[in-house]
């Protein structure tokens, strides 16, 4: 019974340490920038019951959750009614267990006119991308300049532009300015590359960005690989633990026969002798 016990210990615990469950973050509505007074839902995405809790680092706080000091929570998903300036940050989904989902970078435009409407998750290789100029006041469809890592891309008469089967070396930092209004804050555009069992022309680059991410993303992933070994290593202790503690308990059984035995052999003999 006690073997059997610790066996399903033993399974239990590497269940929990190896499970693999992940939120999603997502925003509504999807974009990354945001006026002042706007509201925003943030959403945790996910099938299982971990209990995900949206955290936030600002440049005043560092890994507050929702419903604490500036959101309302709403089921999976955190309302901020009024953001204003102090909202911009970092925001992820953080289970129990410490897992931790996607990142996204929100900012937050006080005194600027102009944002800039992004993806604000991953773009797959091969997606169109689509990004539009926004002024805060009416007329929403200026002429807008577009920049990528800061050199000039394009003007768009109606300040809304589109790159066509986006490939990594669209990847970077892109914001805009239309004129008399002003320019918008930078926003990352992320493209990941396709899956390797997806057929079609291998047509896209693989040189790297001319720019580096976000500090923010580069350390969310950082964090998952961390976690993920240090999942390997419970997992390869609490294997060994139990090993020894098995063999050790059944040298104990062993040695507690053979002293029974024992016993029981000096017990005839003294009987016998005290017989003749």
């Amino acid at each position: 019974m006690e073997e059997t016990f610790l066996q399903c210990l033993f399974f239990v615990s590497l269940l929990q340490c190896c499970s693999t469950n992940q939120a999603r973050l997502t925003v509504s509505p999807s974009r990354s920038q945001f006026f002042k007074g706007e509201s925003v839902s943030l959403i945790c995405e996910d099938d299982s019951s971990a209990g995900w809790t949206l955290r936030r680092n600002t440049t005043r706080q560092q890994r507050t959750q929702c419903e604490t000091d500036w959101g309302r929570q709403a089921g999976s998903s955190c309302i901020i009614s009024y953001m204003f300036i102090e909202d911009s940050g970092v925001y992820w989904c953080e289970s129990r267990e410490g897992s931790t989902s996607n990142s996204i970078t929100i900012t937050v435009v006080s005194g600027g006119a102009v944002i800039l409407q992004s993806p604000v998750l991953p773009v797959r290789e091969g997606h169109d991308v689509s990004l539009h100029c926004q002024t805060k006041r009416p007329p929403s469809k200026l002429p807008a300049d577009f920049y990528k890592d800061g050199s000039l891309i394009r003007t768009e008469p109606t300040g809304h532009m589109t790159i066509h089967h986006v490939t990594k070396s669209d990847e970077g930092l892109y914001n805009c300015h239309i004129s008399s209004h002003g320019e918008s804050p930078p926003s990352w555009i992320y493209v990941t590359e396709k899956p390797a069992t997806t057929p079609g022309p291998s047509t896209t680059s693989s040189s790297p960005p001319s720019s580096s991410p976000p500090s923010s993303e580069f350390l969310s992933s950082t964090l998952q690989y961390v976690l993920l070994s240090v999942a390997r290593v419970c997992v390869l202790v609490l294997f060994l633990v139990f090993s020894v503690l098995l063999v050790r308990r059944q040298r104990e059984k062993k040695s507690e026969a053979d002293v029974a035995v024992d016993f029981t052999d000096s017990d005839i003999k003294l009987s016998h002798q005290q017989q003749q």
